[in-house]
């Protein structure tokens, strides 16, 4: 037992490193104060580029948001991608760009965007900067002439704070997905920006410059093909910068089977881009010597909240076990583990979250977390490999 007391406590060592990070992501989020922008007043030229399968009846939404903001309609490029609604007509109607493409092969996301790059590369003068916002987005004031100024001073991705709202009748699911994506899209991203670091793409509010989107690998059906390009990025020593001051916004779908839908595409994504992805370029990075490429690639193998929760619980629950045989050892490391990984959490509802969550809400996050089960073993034995549109109301 004694061997074994050590085996699991390496075990614990290893997921001590993402648990560790993640908290440490959450405290340094406590130093950020704004700071006073020193950009240029002018706005560079930009295209928006809105990938749209089947979005007629909420694109005007997005489409509104944007045109609040843009002296130059046709700039914004909506890619009516495979629809068999009325979405390309809808667009038309805002005076904005609209191409329609169909592909019963090449489904997804990532092709619409590079459908839409080839369509700018085909223009007499192309823009400085293109942005990517999704169809079902509205952007915060001011969020798109922030993005193109940060973006052209910075010549790097940039990525807006993407924030997820849950319906004002949301259940109690719902609430804690909105809390963990305020965790995972705003506190933690805050916390690497206070370290200098990078922060991952977010899949929309996303400005690039010409000269690096116009040579990035976009037409792939990746689940999660803004982690992939983020990554990319990072790979080739341009990594994303966070733009907390840039807002864009979206709603969980408030049926059941579009929510999980979007749950098992997100999730079954990441946990995929960690082993296959992030792991190896950890190493990468380090061998290479390129920290912003480690700092965002340990980033990725943090697993989803729910997920690492489960992970720690059934540590301990094992590392219990092997105390009962007098050897504490890796108890005593799960422990500090999970009172890290609480305290983190409160922090973060304490600061951020209590827009999204009442605080007795909280005490039902393992139940959430246990609920997920099946979602994670789902991964196992029957993984969603291809993205599909997850159904809205």
């Amino acid at each position: 037992m004694q061997y074994i007391d050590l085996i699991w406590f390496v075990v614990g060592v290893v997921l001590f490193v993402p648990t560790s990070y993640f908290c440490l992501q959450i405290a340094m989020a406590f130093f950020y104060s704004k700071q006073t922008s020193d950009m240029h007043a002018a706005t560079p030229s930009l295209a928006i580029l809105v990938p749209a399968h089947n979005e007629s009846n909420g694109i005007g939404v997005t489409l509104k948001s944007l045109l609040a903001q843009v002296t130059i309609p046709e700039s914004i490029i909506v890619i009516a991608d495979n629809c068999t609604d009325d979405t390309a007509q809808v667009a038309r109607q805002y005076g904005v760009s609209v191409i329609e493409r169909h592909d019963d092969v090449k489904r997804g996301k990532g092709f619409a965007m590079d459908y839409g790059m080839q369509y700018l590369k085909t223009t007499v003068q192309p823009p400085e900067i293109v942005m990517i916002v999704d169809a079902d987005c509205w952007v915060g004031p001011n969020a798109i002439p922030t993005l193109a100024q940060t973006a052209m001073v910075r010549q790097r991705p940039v990525q807006a704070l993407y924030l997820m709202v849950s319906p004002e009748a949301g259940a109690l699911k719902t609430r804690l997905a909105e809390f963990a994506w305020v965790v995972k899209n705003q506190v933690r991203p805050l916390g690497l920006r206070v370290m200098q670091g990078p922060c991952q793409l977010m899949g929309t509010g996303m400005a690039f410059p010409w000269a690096f989107i116009s040579k990035a690998d976009l037409a792939n059906g990746h689940l999660v093909e803004d982690m992939k390009l983020g990554l990319d990025a990072a790979n080739d020593g341009h990594a994303p910068i966070f733009c907390h001051e840039a807002l864009v916004k979206s709603a969980f779908a408030t049926n059941e089977a579009g929510a999980d839908s979007q749950r098992t595409r997100w999730e079954h994504g990441h946990i995929s881009m960690i082993f296959n992805t992030g792991l190896p370029l950890v190493l990468k990075g380090l061998l290479t010597r390129n920290a912003e490429l480690v700092a965002m690639a340990l980033d990725i193998c943090i697993p989803p909240l729910a997920l690492l929760v489960m992970f720690l619980g059934g540590y301990i629950v094992i590392a219990a076990i092997i105390a009962l045989f007098g050897y504490a050892g890796s108890l005593v490391l799960g422990g500090a583990m999970l009172v890290l990984l609480i305290f983190a959490v409160m922090a973060a509802w304490a600061k951020f979250g209590r827009h999204a969550i009442p605080l007795w809400m909280l005490a039902y996050a393992p139940f959430y977390a246990l609920k997920k089960i099946p979602l994670y073993l789902k991964f196992l034995v029957k993984r969603q490999v291809e993205w599909v549109r997850s159904q809205r109301d």
